[in-house]
């Protein structure tokens, strides 16, 4: 069954050309990503979080002093809210939160740290709109998922509260991409490939800056402190080694962490959730992980 499952998903994501050029990728993303739409007793409200856009959402029986704050996928150059719509309001269904999604700034027309900035600008509307640290989660998926770990970096570093705990799904975690998987799986995945990657870090990040810097790749970051953290993976996808390698990192760096690795899944595949049983499952375990760690 997931494997019929996921190659219907395979079917949809290639039935058309791989689009070219900024503009056009941002439009097929959402496109494919909002195939589905969300369920009919989700409530959305467009919320301006301090100068960056956010979006609520709030499902029957959620409570409203815990929130996941979730950062879209999509290389830090295309994916957006609309995007991600269905697999962020899903999640907080399954955690038994409200759910606060950012459009953080994209690049190349913002370059690193644009995003960076944003994240902050959003954790610190949250916690001034009174919700505690222990009662938030942070979220991401692939480039969603280095910004989770690059916000937790930088509140570390300024020995500000963290969030309850991290979920992090396909995440891309080393821009140096050194990944042993991103030849392994290429036959595989089909969505993410090194060529491509590399297109995304060179819009992403100016010349001028190190790829080994830990807020860009935090493959490398310290992670010493950091709060529970659930990772998720497909085993066909290319970024696998960056997601078995950061939970090799946060388990030596004594990190309660928990690593998944589904077998034929695709990279990023909840967001596809509606007709996706594994990705229900994956949201189900996802949610499950964040009710236990909130307080």
């Amino acid at each position: 069954m997931a494997e019929r499952e996921i190659d219907a998903i395979r079917k949809l994501l290639t039935s058309k050309p791989r689009p070219v050029g900024w503009s056009e990728r941002r439009e097929r993303l959402d496109e494919v990503g909002s195939t589905w739409p969300v369920a009919s007793d989700v409530r959305c409200e467009a919320v301006d979080c301090d100068g960056v856009a956010g979006e609520w959402s709030i499902v029957p029986g959620s409570e409203p002093s815990r929130v996941l704050l979730y950062f879209h996928g999509g290389g830090y150059c295309s994916g957006s809210i609309l995007s991600h719509r269905r697999l962020v309001t899903e999640a907080g269904r399954a955690a038994g939160t409200r759910t606060l999604a950012i459009e953080y700034r994209l690049a190349p027309e913002h370059p690193y740290p644009a995003a960076h900035e944003d994240a902050l600008a959003a954790w610190r509307f949250l916690r001034r709109q009174g919700i505690a640290a222990s009662s938030i989660a942070v979220g991401g998926d692939s480039a969603g998922g280095n910004l989770t770990l690059g916000l937790i970096n930088r509140l570390r570093a300024a020995n500000e509260e963290l969030p309850a705990c991290a979920w992090l799904l396909s995440p891309w975690t080393d821009l140096t991409m050194s990944g042993s998987t991103l030849q392994t799986k290429d036959a595989v995945d089909p969505l993410i490939h090194k060529a491509y990657l590399d297109e995304l870090a060179d819009a992403y990040v100016p010349p001028s800056n190190d790829r080994r810097d830990p807020l860009i790749s935090p493959l490398v970051a310290d992670l010493r402190g950091f709060p529970p953290c659930l990772i998720q993976v497909g085993s066909a996808e290319t970024l696998l080694a960056d997601a078995t390698r950061l939970a090799e990192a946060a388990g030596a760096a004594d990190v309660d962490v928990t690593l998944q690795i589904w077998p034929h899944m695709i990279h990023a595949w909840p967001v596809w959730n509606a007709h996706l049983e594994d990705g229900r499952r994956a949201l189900a375990f996802a949610g499950q992980f964040i009710r236990g760690r909130m307080r």
